[in-house]
């Protein structure tokens, strides 16, 4: 039989099969495999693409970073291919550590094998619906909770502090904000916490 419908699959309850990690529901790959397969799927597997440069799985921008201790971390992804039956998908995800991206004296293969094993899983979810929720649910806990007070405008000390991330990380701070359709005196204390933590996020920085 064909593999069941994405509506069909979303509704099915996968937290009975996860494990707890950070705080939130993990799916394991190969329980995921095995999950597609029991519910139709003949053909399910994936591979990692490698960097066509260096052959190897991690892939990693040129620019450095450096954060507040004077550890380097660059942006460190993989690529994989999924093969699920007749149809071909591909997913590029960062290598992180928990929330926060890794740092150059803290990468292993363990943390490349469980990027792209978070890749596969998440592939899934986008294409065939099983176990889409726990990303949802996911993504949801990742936004910051910035009470409607907060319409406030920003303080200087607090505009200061993210533009001199900014300059530290290579970002054009006036872009960003211009892209949002504001000016840098025009920011809220919401709208602030929200930048500084996208940068936290993103460089780990506090």
């Amino acid at each position: 039989m064909p593999l069941a419908d994405y509506e069909t699959l979303r509704k099915m309850d996968v937290r009975p099969f996860c494990k707890k990690r950070d705080g939130l529901d993990y799916l394991n790959w190969a329980t995921c495999i095995d999950l597609l397969r029991k519910n139709g799927a003949s053909k399910v597997y994936w591979e990692p693409v490698p960097d066509p440069v260096t052959g190897s799985s991690l892939r990693r921008t040129d620019v450095e970073f450096k954060d507040k201790n004077g550890n380097t971390n660059r942006c460190y992804e993989t690529l994989i291919k999924v093969v699920i039956d007749d149809n071909v998908y591909y997913m590029q995800t960062p290598v992180m550590n928990g929330a926060n991206p890794v740092k150059d004296n803290s990468m292993s293969q363990q943390r490349v094998w469980n990027s792209m094993c978070r890749a596969f899983v998440k592939c899934v979810a986008v294409h065939t619906g099983l176990g889409f929720d726990l990303w949802l649910k996911e993504e949801t806990s990742n936004e910051p909770y910035i009470p409607d007070t907060l319409q406030k405008r920003a303080s200087p000390v607090k505009i200061k502090t993210i533009q001199q991330l900014c300059t530290s990380h290579g970002i054009d701070g006036d872009a960003w904000v211009a892209g949002n359709g504001k000016k840098w005196d025009e920011l809220t204390e919401g709208e602030a916490a929200k930048m500084l933590n996208a940068l936290k996020q993103r460089y780990g920085d506090e």
